[in-house]
């Protein structure tokens, strides 16, 4: 990692806002109930989509959002969303994509191209290249619902410059990855409060109708009082994309974002920060300290993968006692696992659809689950439409910052506690975006490596 103790730039009324909330206190909007809506409730507001980050993730949430994706795999290599009707119409005529963002042309190129076999035609006027396209794309006046799926250190300030200029957004996890990146989304959070604008997070269970049902039950006491809580991302080697001949060392880092701590946050925060928001979205709040974090690099050694670890375990403590443990790991031909459960004094739960209680008849979520990923769009643009947008800014802000809390422990060797973590001014990544020399930091080593 390149540690910069420096702090961003923050406006006058972004500081405020962002004071003004921490002495709220952390965990005030976390506990937000999500509200699943109808897929026709969404059907008469037009939506003029502005996508920052046109790679396959970016590609793929906005054909999520008109209803041409209809598809989800989770290969080994990862998951991603597929189009396989590449040339069907779009499903949502209301919703269309009218301007793109990229630092590349090649990507943006790409993503264009698939766009128009949908009969999303966007002109070259509304297409914008570079470190600042984003801006250009914010300044787009018939924009007025912006997805954001660069690498998730690009994110923060992209988040922060959309609801500035008055776009409702839709952002992929995570939302950053060190502290002051999470600062800024949840100044962002407040302001876009403020402003009435509506945040989405790409932390889809929230909008699986099967994890509504169940978290719902068991915040309603049908375990009784939670005592333990565990969760895993334990699956294979994720996409790597070798070095071309003429590229700088920034252009690669960042095509190659996923194994690079400054661009990613590794894979515990980028990855398995869905699991960590199912625990804190189950417990109702964030941990309090990391106790107990391992971690390494033990199969993906070569210098294609960055910098990053292959997995990790690490140990919570949330408030009242409870223990949490977590497990991620990347690593190909190794058992898969990919999930959450909780045990209380009544019974366990695997928090996604199943209730087990000690005395009685289990439950099982028979009920209809419809493709998360686009309801996760479907559930912002209804709550626009009825005047009372969602906002998910400061819940996947905290559960971002989770996973950063387990990964300093990790890369340390340390008990770091949530405040002491939140006063953190290290900044990762370089001073200035320039396609040029940037040095990969060596492997953090627990005991030597210093933690923010």
């Amino acid at each position: 990692m390149n540690n910069q103790n420096n702090r961003p730039e923050f406006s006058r009324r972004q500081f405020i806002t962002t004071s003004s909330l921490l002495a709220a206190g952390a965990g005030a909007l976390a506990q937000i109930p999500f509200v699943h809506v109808a897929q026709g409730a969404a059907a008469d507001m037009q939506i003029n989509i502005g996508l920052v980050g046109c790679g396959g993730r970016g590609t793929g949430a906005a054909l999520n959002a008109m209803g041409a994706a209809t598809k989800v795999i989770y290969p080994s290599a990862g998951y991603h969303t597929e189009d396989p009707q590449a040339n069907a119409k779009i499903a949502r005529p209301n919703i269309k994509v009218v301007a793109l963002a990229d630092v590349f042309e090649d990507r943006l190129t790409n993503c264009r191209t698939r766009l128009e076999k949908v009969g999303c035609n966007i002109g070259p006027d509304r297409c914008f290249v570079g470190f600042d396209a984003y801006k250009k794309l914010m300044a787009v006046p018939e924009v007025n619902y912006v997805i954001l799926a660069t690498p998730p250190h690009f994110r923060p300030a992209q988040v922060m410059a959309a609801v500035e200029a008055g776009k409702h957004v839709f952002i992929e996890k995570p939302v950053a990855v060190d502290t002051p990146g999470v600062k800024l989304v949840m100044a962002a959070a407040a302001l876009a409060k403020e402003k009435n604008i509506g945040i989405a997070a790409g932390t889809q269970r929230r909008h699986q109708k099967s994890y509504i049902e169940t978290i719902k039950r068991l915040k309603e006491g049908a375990i009784g009082e939670i005592m333990y809580a565990r969760c895993y991302w334990n699956g294979g080697q994720i996409w790597v994309i070798q070095r071309k001949e003429g590229w700088s060392d920034l252009e690669w880092q960042i095509r190659n974002w996923n194994y690079f701590t400054w661009l990613a946050g590794d894979h515990y925060v980028e990855q398995h920060v869905h699991n960590l928001d199912i625990m804190n979205w189950v417990l109702g709040t964030h941990p309090i300290r990391a106790v107990a974090a391992v971690g390494g690099r033990q199969v993906r050694t070569a210098p294609v993968y960055g910098q990053v670890y292959d997995h990790f375990a690490v140990e919570y403590e949330y408030p009242n006692g409870i223990r949490m443990f977590s497990q991620a790991r990347q690593i190909d031909s190794t058992d898969n696992i990919v999930g959450e459960a909780v045990v209380g004094t009544q019974g366990t739960s695997n928090c996604a659809d199943f209730i087990q209680p000690k005395s009685g008849a289990s439950w099982k979520y028979q009920g209809e689950n419809p493709n998360p990923y686009e309801q996760e769009h479907l559930d912002l643009i209804a709550s626009i439409s009825e005047g009372k947008p969602i906002n998910d800014a400061q819940a996947i802000a905290e559960s971002t910052m989770t996973g950063i809390l387990g990964r300093e422990a990790a890369y340390s060797g340390k008990t770091i506690t949530w405040d002491d973590a939140m006063k953190s001014t290290t900044r990762l990544g370089p001073e200035k975006y320039e396609l040029g020399p940037c040095p990969v930091v060596p492997v953090a080593l627990p005991g030597i490596y210093k933690p923010f």
